[in-house]
């Protein structure tokens, strides 16, 4: 079975994408299919005092963006999402774990150490004996350890980001501080004259490499400006400036929705093993929703050496049926 990538008229408010800048402009999500507005208007009514959304008509959305085109007169506005470029976001965040291993050190807990080690791993019985614990966490390629080869519910799908410039003196800036898009596809805006878009979905394509070759781009802009121009025609004035693209791990298609993948996996590797080894991956494109709740529960199920800490939703892809 295969999954389409999910339309922003199905109920799917997100406060973060991972492209582009950091500036904080907030983010309109333009309805696209009005069976699904009920579900829009329930999330939007019951949503996180920090990460506010507010319903908006056309009206109120021209403001932010001029001539942005609405099907239903219906858009989310979330004001206070940003933009998150991911490689300064994670050397923030080892910074940050860096900086509590610090202050726990100086505390009553005694001294602590963190270590990044950068090296080639082929095979996981090459850290036998070097760890009491293993988290695995390879996202795509994570079944390309000869142990898991075969062994994981993984659906690998390759996806297209574009990005593009506004010509000097061609077109109409993009508004100061306005918000990023959500719709067939996103649009996060990096200045008046610079933004990516994406995604395409590219099933069972094992291409890891971030490189976009000319026909790649070529076939991924025909497919993508489409979908942005019926949502922000001013985009068709933009030119083309480059593009990446990267791997995504999707996990199975479950009754309770595609659900990220964790849990000891020693059952599936072995019993001969002293180490434990643990999987968190088919986070599926959305790493920057789960990560911090279930790097949490895998740090907790790690260092309690307890599964059952987990939710049973996030483990069962272990259960013989469940697996390739």
């Amino acid at each position: 079975m295969e999954e389409k990538p999910r339309r922003h008229g199905h109920g799917q408010l997100r406060c973060g994408k991972r492209h582009g800048g950091g500036r904080q402009h907030g983010r309109v999500g333009v309805v696209l299919v009005a069976d699904n507005m009920g579900e829009w208007e329930e999330n939007a009514k019951n949503c996180l005092a920090n990460c506010k959304i507010e319903i908006i008509d056309k009206n109120a959305a021209e403001k932010l963006v001029p001539h942005i085109h609405m099907p239903f007169n219906l858009a989310f506005y979330m004001p206070e999402a940003i933009n998150v470029n991911s490689k300064y976001y994670l050397n923030a965040l080892f910074l940050a774990c860096q900086n509590i291993v610090k202050e726990l050190s100086a505390s009553s807990f005694g001294k602590k150490n963190l270590c990044l080690q950068k090296k080639s791993v082929y095979e996981l019985r090459e850290l036998e004996g070097e760890y009491d614990a293993v988290i695995i966490c390879l996202g795509a390629k994570a079944d390309l350890l000869p142990e898991l080869a075969g062994k994981l519910p993984l659906r690998i799908c390759r996806g297209v980001i574009l990005h593009l410039q506004l010509p000097d003196k061609i077109g109409e800036d993009y508004p100061d501080h306005g918000p990023s898009i959500l719709s067939d596809a996103w649009l996060a805006i990096k200045g008046n004259r610079s933004l990516y878009f994406g995604s395409t979905w590219e099933w069972k394509s094992r291409n890891s490499s971030s490189n976009v070759s000319t026909d790649e781009a070529s076939d991924a802009l025909q497919e993508l400006l489409p979908k942005a121009s019926a949502i922000y025609p001013g985009i068709t004035s933009w030119s083309f400036a480059g593009a990446r693209a990267g791997l995504r791990a999707m996990p199975p298609l479950t009754p309770h929705g595609s659900l990220p993948l964790l849990g000891c996996v020693n059952n599936i590797l072995g019993n001969d093993l002293k180490c434990k080894y643990w999987l968190l991956g088919g986070l599926g494109s959305r790493g920057l929703l789960y990560h911090g709740w279930l790097g949490k529960l895998t740090a907790e199920a790690v260092l309690s050496c307890n599964e059952q800490i987990i939710p049973s939703e996030l483990t069962s892809w272990k259960n013989k049926d469940s697996r390739p």
